[in-house]
C-alpha cells in the first residue's frame, strides 16, 4: 500500500463531545426522564442454584404506588433458537432466561421479578412483599466440580453438543485446531516446558451502571433510551425476547460511561418494556453497583494447560494447549478467540489447541475487551518467557526469531497480510525502557499480544449544510473517541477542517443497520462507510461543478475542499461552501450514503514491557514502569490511540494483580462493590508510556487497524513474568495478590 499523505487524519483535534462531557451536559443512561415516569426495581435470587417452587406477587401489586409487577411467566415462552449476536451466535431463549428466571435461578443475583412504582423507594419496598419459595440445589461453582463425572449439573437438559462422547453435561461447547504431528515434534525438541495456568472471573469495571427508560405508546410501539454498545443488537434482542417485530422498537443510545464489551447484550431493557406495557406509563430502571457485579456478564475464569517445545537455538517446534473457560449459567464463553489467540503470534507447524465452554452457577459471561485472548496469551507468553530463561536467549530475541510475518499462515487459518508484530518487537528492543537498569527488588517482563479485529456491517450518512459544514451520522455509540475519528476521515475526504464536521450518533430509526461498538471495528468498518459516504458527496460536488461550468464530469477534480477544472478549461475553483449554497439550484441537497459489510479487518499486534517492584516481606507489589507498543495501521487520532493503549494496559494490570470474583461455598459473591473488588486507580499506576507503530492495513482506505482490544492481551503475562523475574518463582495463578505471592515466596524459601 503506497504511503498516502494526510492533511487531517493523524492530527489531534479536541473531540467534538469533549465539552459536553467535562461540563456535565452529556446525557447518560440514568439521565433520561419523561412525564409520568415510573421507577423500576428488580428482585434477585439469594441462591446460586435453586428451583422456584412458587412466586406470590399479590401483596406487592397492592403496595403503595405500585403500578406493575412481572415475573418470568409474564414474558413469552421461547424455544431454543440461534440468532446473530454482538460476539457470535446466541440462543434467544438463553438471553430471555438470563434477563428473568423461569423455573430455576442459576446464579446469585439472577433476576426473579420486577416492579414499577411511583418512586425508587416504593419500588424497592414492594420487592420485599414478593414471596418466593425456593428449593435449593447443589451449585456448580468451579471447573473441577463442573467437569467431574456424576457431579451436579447447571441445566437438567444438557446443552446440545455434537460428538459429546465422554464429555460431562456441563460442557456446552468445544472447539479445536490441529495441525501436523505434535507428539513427534515435541519428541525432537531440545526443551519442552509444560505448565497449568488459572485465571479468575473478572468484571469489565465500567463506571456507569446499566440504565434504561422504556415507553410503550398507545399504538404498541416502543421507544427505548438505554446505555448500550449496540442499539441495533439491543433492538434485535428485545424484539426476540418479547415476541415483537423489530419495526415496533426504536432504540436511542445514550452517552455511555464505559462498556469494554459488557454492554453488548441486554439485562434491564425487556423488563422495562414489559413493565411499561403493563403500567401504561414510561418505566426507568437503573442498576446499583452491587447489581452490576451480581447480574451482568464478567469474563470467564479459566484453566489452561500449556505445552511448548523449542530447539536449542530458540526455534519453536510445537505447541499443545487445552483450555476450559467458564461460561456462567448459559453457554457462550469466548472459546474461539481464546483458541485462536493461543499461538497467533508465532510460526508453528505442529499445534493442537482445544477449548471447552463450561457451565457453572455464576453470571452468564459477556465480552471483555479481546474476550478470551488475554487468558490463553497469559499461558503462552509465560511459557515463552520461561523458555527464554532456560535457553539463555533474550526474551525479545526469542520472540523475533519466531514472530509471524506477512505471508505466514496463522494458526487459526488464513495467511497474514502486512502486519506489524516484528516492528513492535524491534521498537521494544530499542526503547530506552528495555535498556534501563532495574532497581533493587525489581523485575522485568515482556509479552506480545494479538487480536483478530472485526469488520461486520456499518452504515453512514454525510450531509452538507448550506454553509459548507458537514454532518456525519452513524449508529455506533462512542466509547473511546470514535466520533472525532470518523469526523477526521470525513474531513480528509471532503477537504474541510475537522471542526467543520459534526459527528452524530443516531438512533435505530435514523440510520441504516450498524453492528455494535465492539471488536475494535468502529474506526475500521464504520470509518469505511463514512469514507464511502463522503466520497459519494464528493462525486455529487464534482457533478454540480460540472453542471455549473457546463463541462464533462471527467474535467472536474476535487482537491483540498474545492472543485478544480481540468482538461484545458478555465474556471475559478468552486469551494464546498459555494457549491453547497447553490445546491438547491443544481440538484437539491447534498447527501451521501453508504452501507457495507466490511471484510475481516487486518489483525493487530502489540508488545508490552513491564517493570515491577516487590516487597518480599509483605508480598505487595507495584508496577513502576510500563510501556505499550502497538501497530495501529494508521493512527487516525493519535491521542485516542494512546488512550486506548493506556486503558487496556491498566485493565490488564488490574486483572494480573488484584481483580477476581470471590465466592463463598454457597455461591454468594462476596466482593460485589468497588471497595472489595479492587480495580486500579491513578495512584496505583505509573504513567504508561506508549509507542504507536504504523504498518498500513491495505484493506482500509486510510490504512486503519482496530486498536481497542489488543492492549489488554499482553499485560497478564508481562506482569506475571516481571513478578517471576524478581521473585525467582514462576507464577501461574492470577491475581498476584499479596497473600498468594507471599505464600509462593515462603514455599521458595522452604525449598532452599
Amino acid at each position: 500500500m503506497s504511503e498516502r499523505k494526510f492533511r487531517y487524519v493523524g492530527t489531534r483535534p479536541v473531540r467534538h463531545d469533549g465539552v459536553d462531557k467535562v461540563t456535565g451536559r452529556a446525557a447518560y443512561g440514568a439521565d433520561f426522564s419523561l412525564p409520568g415516569m415510573l421507577h423500576g426495581a428488580v428482585l434477585r435470587s439469594p441462591h446460586a442454584h435453586a428451583r422456584i417452587v412458587s412466586i406470590d406477587t399479590r401483596a406487592a401489586e397492592k403496595a403503595d404506588g405500585v403500578h406493575a409487577v412481572i415475573t418470568g411467566a409474564d414474558l413469552p415462552a421461547l424455544e431454543p433458537r440461534w440468532m446473530p449476536g454482538a460476539e457470535g451466535r446466541v440462543d434467544v431463549r438463553d438471553v430471555a432466561h438470563n434477563c428473568l428466571a423461569r423455573e430455576r435461578v442459576l446464579y446469585h443475583g439472577h433476576a426473579v421479578a420486577a416492579v414499577a412504582a411511583t418512586s425508587p423507594e416504593r419500588a424497592r419496598a414492594a420487592l420485599q412483599e414478593i414471596e418466593v419459595v425456593y428449593e435449593p440445589l447443589d451449585p456448580v461453582l468451579d471447573l473441577d466440580t463442573a467437569l467431574a463425572p456424576g457431579g451436579p449439573v447447571v441445566h437438567e437438559d444438557p446443552a446440545p453438543l455434537q460428538d459429546r462422547g465422554e464429555l460431562p453435561p456441563n460442557v456446552a461447547g468445544r472447539m479445536e485446531i490441529r495441525r501436523g504431528d505434535v507428539d513427534a515434534a515435541l519428541a525432537r525438541a531440545d526443551v519442552v516446558i509444560e505448565r497449568e495456568f488459572t485465571t479468575p472471573m473478572v468484571h469489565q469495571g465500567y463506571i456507569e451502571p446499566h440504565a434504561c427508560l422504556a415507553q410503550v405508546g398507545q399504538d404498541g410501539r416502543v421507544t427505548l433510551w438505554t446505555s448500550t454498545q449496540g442499539p441495533f443488537i439491543c433492538r434485535t434482542y428485545c424484539a426476540a425476547v418479547l415476541g415483537l417485530d423489530v419495526g415496533e422498537l426504536r432504540v436511542i443510545p445514550s452517552e455511555i460511561g464505559g462498556g469494554f464489551g459488557g454492554k453488548t447484550t441486554i439485562y434491564l431493557e425487556p423488563l422495562a418494556i414489559a413493565l411499561s406495557r403493563r403500567a401504561g406509563r414510561p418505566v426507568k430502571l437503573v442498576m446499583t453497583r452491587q447489581e452490576v457485579f451480581l447480574a451482568t456478564g464478567p469474563t470467564s475464569g479459566a484453566r489452561v494447560e500449556m505445552q511448548l517445545g523449542a530447539m536449542r537455538d530458540g526455534t519453536l517446534v510445537a505447541g499443545r494447549c487445552r483450555m476450559y473457560l467458564e461460561a456462567g449459567a448459559f453457554p457462550g464463553a469466548p472459546v474461539f478467540p481464546a483458541v485462536a489467540a493461543a499461538f497467533a503470534c508465532y510460526r508453528l507447524d505442529d499445534v493442537e489447541i482445544e477449548g471447552f465452554d463450561v457451565l457453572v452457577n455464576k453470571p452468564k459471561v459477556n465480552a471483555y475487551r479481546a474476550p478470551g485472548a488475554p487468558i490463553s496469551t497469559f499461558a503462552t507468553e509465560s511459557v515463552i518467557d520461561e523458555l527464554a530463561r532456560e535457553l539463555d536467549i533474550d526474551p525479545i530475541d526469542l520472540r523475533l526469531r519466531n514472530a509471524v510475518r506477512e505471508g505466514d499462515r496463522a494458526v487459526y487459518g488464513p495467511r497474514y497480510g502486512p502486519i506489524g508484530l516484528v516492528e513492535t518487537l524491534e521498537a521494544a528492543r530499542s526503547h530506552p525502557h528495555y535498556r534501563a537498569k532495574l532497581g533493587v527488588g525489581q523485575g522485568r517482563g515482556v509479552a506480545c499480544g494479538w487480536w483478530i479485529n472485526a469488520g461486520m456491517t456499518s452504515s453512514a450518512q454525510v450531509t452538507v449544510a448550506p454553509d459548507g459544514s458537514a454532518v456525519v451520522v452513524t449508529g455506533n455509540p462512542d466509547i473511546g473517541g470514535s466520533r472525532v475519528s470518523l469526523a477526521l476521515m470525513a474531513a480528509e475526504e471532503l477537504g474541510i477542517p475537522v471542526e467543520r464536521v459534526r459527528p452524530v450518533v443516531a438512533d435505530t430509526d435514523s440510520v441504516g443497520y450498524t453492528d455494535g461498538t465492539g471488536g475494535s471495528r468502529v474506526t475500521f468498518a464504520t470509518g469505511m462507510a463514512v469514507i464511502e459516504a463522503a466520497r459519494d458527496v464528493v462525486e455529487q460536488l464534482r457533478a454540480r461543478a460540472a453542471r455549473i461550468w457546463d463541462v464533462e464530469l471527467d474535467d472536474v477534480r476535487w482537491e483540498d475542499g474545492r472543485a478544480i477544472a481540468s482538461g484545458g478549461t478555465e474556471h475559478a475553483p468552486l469551494g464546498l461552501g459555494e457549491l453547497a449554497r447553490q445546491a438547491a439550484a443544481t440538484g437539491g441537497p447534498l447527501i451521501g450514503r453508504a452501507s457495507l459489510t466490511a471484510p475481516m479487518a487486518g489483525p493487530g499486534f502489540a508488545t508490552h514491557i513491564c517493570d515491577l517492584e516487590l516487597d518480599a516481606e509483605t508480598g505487595r507489589s507495584r508496577v513502576v514502569r510500563y510501556t505499550a507498543i502497538q501497530d495501529a495501521g494508521k493512527a487516525v487520532h493519535p491521542s485516542y490511540v494512546e488512550g486506548q493503549l493506556q486503558g487496556g494496559a491498566a485493565q490488564g494490570i488490574g486483572w494480573a494483580l488484584n481483580e477476581e470474583y470471590v465466592y463463598d461455598a454457597q455461591g454468594h459473591l462476596e466482593n460485589d462493590g468497588f471497595l472489595d473488588y479492587r480495580i486500579p486507580v491513578a495512584s496505583d499506576l505509573p504513567m504508561i508510556d506508549t509507542v504507536i507503530v504504523e504498518v498500513p492495513n491495505p484493506i482500509h482506505p486510510h490504512g486503519v487497524r482496530g486498536v481497542g482490544e489488543v492492549p489488554i492481551v499482553p499485560p497478564l503475562a508481562a506482569v506475571a513474568s516481571a513478578m517471576s523475574d524478581v521473585a525467582g518463582v514462576r507464577f501461574t495463578e492470577l491475581p498476584l495478590s499479596p497473600p498468594r505471592v507471599l505464600h509462593a515466596l515462603e514455599q521458595r524459601d522452604a525449598r532452599g
